[in-house]
């Protein structure tokens, strides 16, 4: 179950980050897909001209783009996109939990669900409840709270729950065994395309409802899958040549269960899950007491 839930959280967090261009280090690439929303282009890569004095300047395209006639379209785009900031882990996986809550007041049809009320089912406060919230646009009315269904449907876009995701396995053990036969993740939008293992003697073998393939096929099955999703079950020994080869593959985003440090570049999402440490959070839950544990950090 830690396993399944960290899994939850984690996939949750590279959505988020996905969709609403949360890393500011990319700003250029966002200027440059602006200007090409603007001019209705092909996709091709372009450059900019260089200006009068050696600086970048927005006089004239290599490729043709009139500035004069285009640049205020691309004003009004670029300025129109909402930049979300680099939202905290603790938020992502506190709006899953209020999801959940709220598709459970959806179903026995509640229209209408207050922050004191989503705070104490959530185990957080009702100003943290807003604040959450707050960072994403307005939703609700003083006095009235918010809508049950359009909130829920807001939070599966935040949380890009509202498209599927391609995931695969590295690690054909116990820990890739309970992922992979985990009926949740594609309730989620999360369906599980291929799992993987070095070992000759599991190749072959069917895992959950995936057949368990050679690490050598893996390069060929993310391109043509298309996966945007690695999880990482192997042990600490060989997973950062593991990790390289799949950024190499095209994987944007792994959760990775090795007991190891492993580095990714700045375009690939990467989330940690240490059983170690979070029994060690159990133990000091238990040692001082929940109130020690319970911060709405």
């Amino acid at each position: 179950m830690a396993a399944q839930q960290g899994l939850r959280h984690a996939l949750s967090g590279f959505t988020l980050q996905a969709i609403h261009l949360a890393d500011v280090a990319h700003e250029g690439h966002g200027i440059e897909r602006a200007r090409r929303q603007t001019v209705g282009g092909s996709g091709r890569q372009r450059s900019w001209a260089r200006g009068g004095g050696g600086t970048e300047h927005p006089a004239r395209y290599s490729d043709g783009w009139n500035c004069a006639a285009d640049w205020p379209n691309f004003v009004k785009y670029f300025t129109s996109q909402v930049i979300v900031k680099r939202i905290a882990d603790s938020t992502v996986r506190r709006l899953s939990m209020y999801l959940r809550y709220l598709e459970d007041l959806d179903t026995r049809g509640q229209q209408t669900a207050s922050s004191d009320e989503l705070a104490h089912l959530c185990g957080t406060t009702p100003a943290q409840v807003r604040k959450d919230l707050s960072f994403f646009g307005s939703f609700g009315k003083r006095g009235l709270g918010y809508p049950v269904r359009e909130l829920t449907t807001h939070l599966r876009e935040i949380l890009g729950l509202e498209r599927e995701w391609k995931v695969i396995i590295v690690g054909a053990g116990k820990i890739g065994a309970a992922l992979a036969n985990y009926r949740g993740f594609r309730q989620r939008g999360f369906t599980i395309v291929g799992v993987y293992d070095n070992d000759a003697r599991k190749v072959g073998q069917p895992w959950g409802e995936a057949i368990v393939r050679a690490m050598d096929e893996l390069p060929r099955d993310v391109a043509r899958e298309e996966a945007s999703i690695a999880v990482l079950a192997i042990p600490s020994e060989n997973a950062q040549a593991v990790v390289d080869m799949l950024v190499e593959s095209g994987i944007r985003a792994i959760l990775n269960f090795a007991p190891a440090q492993i580095t990714v570049p700045p375009h690939v999402s990467l989330k940690s899950v240490n059983m170690a440490m979070e029994l060690e959070g159990l133990s000091f839950a238990l040692t001082n007491g929940n109130d020690f544990s319970q911060g709405a950090a």
